[in-house]
C-alpha cells in the first residue's frame, strides 16, 4: 500500500536502477525548489529537510575493500543524520564485500533507517535483501522492466516485484563466448541445488 517507506529496486546492470534513484532525487530537489516537475498531476512529493545519498560510480577502479569502507563511512554518516523528514538514496546496497555479510548489514541498515522514519529508495543485486524486504511490513520490492526477448532495458519501474539480474544473457550479448556462458549456466545449476 501507500504506507511503504522503503523501496528496494533490483534488476540487471545497465537496466536503469541508478537512473531511477538519481531521477527521484533530482525531481524531489526540483519540487522543493519550486521548479515545475515533469510528473503526473497526482504525484506527491514529501516535504523534507534532508536528502541523503550514497551513490557510487560503478566504473571505479578502487579495490573492493576501499570501495566497501567508503560505502560504510557514508552509511554511518547517513544513519547519523537521517530522521522523519529525510529521504535516503542508497545505490548498490550491500556490495563490495562477501555477499552474505553485505546483505545482512544492508538489511540491518534498511531496518534502522525505517525505524528512524526516513523514506528510503535503494538498489541492489543481492537476493537475500529481496527476501528480507518481501517479509517486512512497510518495505516493498521493485524492479526495472526488461524485454526478455532482446535483453534490453525498458526503463520502467515496476512496484511489488523483484527483478532478475540476467547476468549471463547480458554477458553473452556483450561478447562473452558461448561455451563460457554454457559452462557458467552449468555451474549455476549446481550452485543453486
Amino acid at each position: 500500500g501507500g504506507a511503504d517507506s522503503v523501496m528496494v529496486i533490483t534488476g540487471p546492470n545497465a537496466g536503469g536502477k541508478t537512473i531511477a534513484l538519481k531521477t527521484a532525487g533530482l525531481l524531489l530537489l526540483m519540487a522543493l525548489s519550486g521548479i515545475p516537475v515533469p510528473a503526473g498531476e497526482t504525484s506527491v512529493f514529501p516535504l523534507v529537510d534532508s536528502l541523503l545519498a550514497d551513490i557510487g560510480d560503478e566504473q571505479s577502479i578502487e579495490s573492493s575493500l576501499s570501495t566497501f569502507s567508503a560505502h560504510v563511512a557514508n552509511m554511518a554518516s547517513i544513519m547519523g543524520g537521517a530522521g522523519g523528514r529525510s529521504v535516503v538514496l542508497l545505490d548498490e546496497l550491500g556490495t563490495g564485500t562477501e555477499p552474505l555479510q553485505g546483505a545482512a548489514l544492508a538489511c540491518s541498515v534498511l531496518q534502522e533507517l525505517q525505524e528512524k522514519g526516513a523514506l528510503v529508495i535503494a538498489t541492489t543485486h543481492l537476493t537475500d535483501i529481496v527476501g528480507f524486504v518481501h517479509l517486512r511490513e512497510g518495505m516493498v520490492n521493485a524492479s526495472m522492466e526488461f524485454d526478455r526477448e532482446t535483453f534490453t532495458p525498458l526503463y520502467r519501474l515496476k512496484r511489488g516485484e523483484p527483478g532478475q539480474s540476467h547476468a549471463l544473457e547480458i554477458a553473452r550479448r556483450y561478447g562473452i563466448p558461448g561455451p563460457v556462458i554454457e559452462r557458467a549456466h552449468g555451474m549455476l545449476g549446481r550452485m543453486e541445488t
